[in-house]
């Protein structure tokens, strides 16, 4: 009869030391999946710009998601930069960050938090659309396609 050499003991611990710690990390993994933001937006808008080189963007971002999400920037091919600025006492400022809580809302609205388009590379006109891309720090991108409305267009409802 001949016999099989036996693996050493040692690799069988290693090996099921390794199945032990893979097992152990897919619950850590999982906390940073489907328990995060799950994000999308609605009622975007830009105003006709009255300036060749500032426009004001505005939108409301949905979180439905267990956790907030941080926006902290955005770009678009239309401008230099695009910023998230606030009005505090009535001034507009440029902040870093901007909560969007937990199974919630973020809504970016003329006289309050809103994005600005700095060094327009072209003044869009009421009808085209122009594209938008949010950055998060707890979540991924999300592309916006903004449409341009009148320069006094007002929103006739916001959904709540």
């Amino acid at each position: 009869m001949t016999r099989t050499p036996r693996t050493p003991r040692r690799r069988g611990v290693r090996g099921g030391l390794a199945a032990a710690v893979a097992v152990l990390a897919l619950p850590l993994a999982g906390c940073g999946g489907p328990d995060g933001p799950e994000l999308s937006v609605e009622d975007a808008y830009m105003p006709r710009p009255v300036s060749d080189s500032l426009a004001a963007g505005f939108l409301t971002v949905v979180n439905e998601g267990d956790r907030p999400a941080e926006l902290t920037g955005a770009s678009s091919d239309l401008a230099d930069s695009v910023t998230v600025h606030e009005t505090v006492d009535g001034a507009m400022r440029p902040t870093t960050s901007v909560e969007v809580p937990a199974d919630g809302r973020l809504t970016l609205e003329s006289g309050g938090t809103h994005l600005m388009f700095e060094g327009l590379t072209s003044r869009p006109e009421e009808g085209e659309t122009v594209t938008v891309e949010l950055r998060f720090k707890d979540a991924g991108p999300v592309t916006v396609e903004m449409p341009v409305e009148a320069a006094t267009y007002t929103p006739s409802h916001h959904r709540h």
